[in-house]
């Protein structure tokens, strides 16, 4: 018996709510989220399964300027993710509106005939008046795109956007990816990207987004999972930053991943995280390709 499938990037400019999205139509924490740009790094498969059809969500990178080898690396990633979908959602922030970016977007995969779903996210900040304000002014857009106002947090027209990308499908055979997972991931880089979203958070505007999750062991046991990360940072005073008055700060950072951890591995983990200081490694393509 065949199966509807494909592949939809998710893009649009950093902070959009893109990550957002796919974890709540997913239903699992795929993807990290925080307020600071440059929180999606690769490309991160979401993976929607339901007995009819698969749909493989990509979450990219946000698009910005390249102004390292990182930053080179995310905007290729985007580029990659784009080819061979049947869909292409384009995510806007409703608060900061349309764009040029998102506007170009549109003209270029209306030019190479891919249906395009434009997401405004984030409506539980905004009033009803303002959704409706929006959608007036993006009248010119009904006859290039689909647009669907939505809301992430409160799960407002989530499935909304699923049915949408479901006529966009194409028949196969047999699925991709097995029905239970739900990301391409690996747990080593799900873990190290948790740990990741905690530093963002606590850290908030104290250190850039210049910070690397590494890890260095993991062992996984019947009852508990040994994990040794290190956090890796561009300056001395970062790292004192990180560690915090007597390690205060970094305590936390492990208390806080440590709880979500457990939470996805549903076992017990033993977490140690350590802090070294590699300048400029954000064009070290030694630690890049580690990542």
């Amino acid at each position: 018996m065949g199966i509807k499938c494909g592949f939809v990037a998710v893009i649009g400019k950093p902070n959009a709510g893109k990550s957002s999205l796919v974890n709540a139509i997913i239903g699992e924490k795929v993807s990290i989220v925080s307020p600071k740009p440059q929180t999606t790094r690769n490309n991160i498969l979401g993976i929607y399964n339901d007995a009819n059809c698969q749909i493989i969500f990509v979450d990219t990178p946000g698009i910005n300027t390249a102004d390292s080898a990182l930053g080179k690396y995310m905007q290729r990633s985007i580029k990659g993710a784009t080819e061979d979908v049947c869909a292409v959602i384009i995510v806007v922030d409703i608060k900061k509106g349309l764009t040029n970016v998102e506007k170009n977007l549109i003209d270029k995969y209306n030019d190479k005939k891919i249906p395009v779903i434009l997401v405004l996210s984030k409506c539980d900040l905004v009033s009803k008046e303002q959704i409706v304000a929006n959608l007036e002014s993006l009248m010119s857009y009904q006859d290039t795109c689909q647009i669907v106002p939505l809301s992430s947090l409160k799960h407002k027209n989530i499935d909304s956007v699923v049915e949408i990308v479901k006529d966009y499908l194409q028949d196969m055979d047999e699925r991709y990816f097995d029905e239970d997972e739900y990301t391409d991931k690996p747990i080593k880089f799900i873990v190290a990207e948790i740990v990741r979203e905690k530093a963002l958070y606590l850290l908030k505007d104290e250190i850039p987004h210049g910070i690397a999750i590494i890890v260095d062991k993991y062992t996984q046991g019947d009852t508990i999972d040994d994990i040794d990360l290190t956090i890796i940072c561009e300056k001395n005073n970062h790292k004192g930053i990180i560690l915090g008055r007597n390690g205060s700060m970094l305590k936390e950072i492990g208390h806080l991943s440590r709880i979500t951890i457990q939470k996805v591995l549903q076992k017990k983990v033993n977490l140690n995280i350590f802090v070294k200081v590699k300048q400029n490694w954000m064009n070290n393509m030694d630690i890049l390709s580690s990542l």
